[in-house]
């Protein structure tokens, strides 16, 4: 008999706010974390906002010296780690840490080192290249730089999905548990990739929005009928999974049961969905087959809700899809017209906003939602959050390369 899996830890770094409370609040308050972009000069770029993670200091969470010695992607990743742990009050120092894993992926990893280190190979030549470029910049970094910090050694991986990222690290590190090869995970996604190439990339794709330069707070609108594009965001998001009888011994809090997971490809187009949604509605079936509910126990949804045209389309036609008429009495909404797409990250950060829905029974908005556009005919949860009893949720995460990643979650009973 398969393990069951609870989340007994919470760890937000978002452009909204760092740490549970701080996210949590700002997302029912509807509050946008989009601003000008800081990072760079941008002003030559066609898109000039993003969600940056505001006040972060890594040296609060790790040793000065470890700290410059990572990518700010990875420096996220280790501090949401080290707050999902303390807030799950688990005691690692009594923990047989070879049953405790990390799978935390990125879809773009280093690229903020990569930047600056190439900026300094050709001003400065090869002999000036930093002996950390390399383990600072590559993807598995935020993993293994979680596993070496709190000395977790049992399986140690990272996906990397694009926007799916942070999805498929946790119903992946939910299958490690589920069948004993760990009793607790550390999962999650994180992304640091406000940087000049990857936003001049995005920006030549014509991805972002560019109509809300001196209005960035109304830039990112999923299923408005005015969108235009995804915000770049970063953060990361990252949960403590335990199996139940481990939680339960050790008295844990839990906020929820992770019941069901579905992972597929559209296996269509490199950067666009597949029309009608079809796999990414199969992906939810496989999510529901997999936590043996029918699709009229689904209260909720937390959407991929891009703010893309073709985004937004094919996830409203892929619930229609799957709910049917049911599609019409659940409701949905996008944390991302809050927080902007923080691609690898995304997936973690909705996956604490859908547990955190479950424990507290209260939705957050879909803000910026202003004029309805023609088929995209459901409940978005526009505008205010709302109190609801939500015992069972989906998150929904869909990204380039068509793949695509679901997990259902529940209100924990025993």
């Amino acid at each position: 008999m398969e393990n069951r899996v609870v989340i007994t830890g919470i760890g937000a770094i978002t452009p909204i706010g760092i740490g549970k409370d701080a996210f949590w609040e700002a997302l029912l308050a509807g509050k946008s974390g989009i601003k000008k972009t800081s990072r760079f000069d941008a002003s030559d770029y066609t898109a000039q906002v993003a969600g940056e993670v505001q006040d972060f200091e890594p040296f609060n969470y790790i040793d000065k010296k470890e700290a410059k010695r990572m990518d700010r992607y990875t420096q996220f990743a280790v501090a949401a780690s080290k707050l999902a742990l303390e807030d799950s009050k688990i005691d690692l120092d009594q923990e047989d840490r070879d049953r405790i894993g990390v799978i935390i992926g990125t879809g773009i990893g280093g690229i903020e080192t990569l930047h600056t280190q190439y900026t300094t190979l050709f001003d400065k030549g090869p002999g000036r290249i930093s002996p950390f470029f390399i383990p600072m910049m590559i993807g598995n970094m935020a993993a293994g730089q979680t596993s070496i910090t709190f000395g977790l050694k049992g399986p140690s991986s990272c996906v990397v999905t694009a926007c799916a990222t942070g999805t498929n690290s946790i119903g992946d590190a939910c299958r490690l548990i589920q069948r004993g090869d760990a009793d607790a995970m550390v999962a999650g996604g994180t992304e640091a990739c406000i940087s000049p190439a990857a936003v001049a990339g995005f920006c030549s794709m014509k991805a972002l929005c560019s109509d809300h330069n001196a209005d960035p707070e109304k830039a990112s609108r999923p299923f408005d009928k005015t969108r235009s594009g995804f915000v770049m965001g970063e953060g990361a998001g990252v949960v403590l999974l335990e199996s139940l009888e481990h939680a339960e011994k050790r008295g844990a809090h839990i906020y929820a049961e992770i019941v069901g997971y579905g992972s597929n490809s559209d296996a269509f187009h490199i950067t666009s969905p597949a029309p009608g949604g079809a796999q990414a509605a199969k992906c939810m079936q496989i999510a529901l087959k997999d936590a043996k509910l029918a699709p009229e126990s689904v209260d909720y949804i937390n959407a991929h809700g891009t703010s893309t045209h073709l985004n937004d389309e094919t996830e409203t036609a892929a619930v229609k899809t799957v709910f049917g008429d049911h599609a019409y009495k659940l409701a949905m909404s996008s944390i991302k017209s809050m927080t902007g797409h923080l691609l690898g990250a995304a997936g973690g950060i909705e996956c604490i906003a859908t547990a955190l829905t479950i424990e507290n029974d209260i939705m957050p908005p879909t803000i910026n939602y202003e004029v309805p556009d023609e088929g995209l005919d459901l409940d978005y949860v526009p505008n205010k959050s709302r109190e609801k009893v939500v015992n069972v949720a989906l998150s929904n995460s869909l990204g380039f390369g068509g793949h695509n990643a679901c997990l259902i979650l529940k209100k924990y009973v025993k």
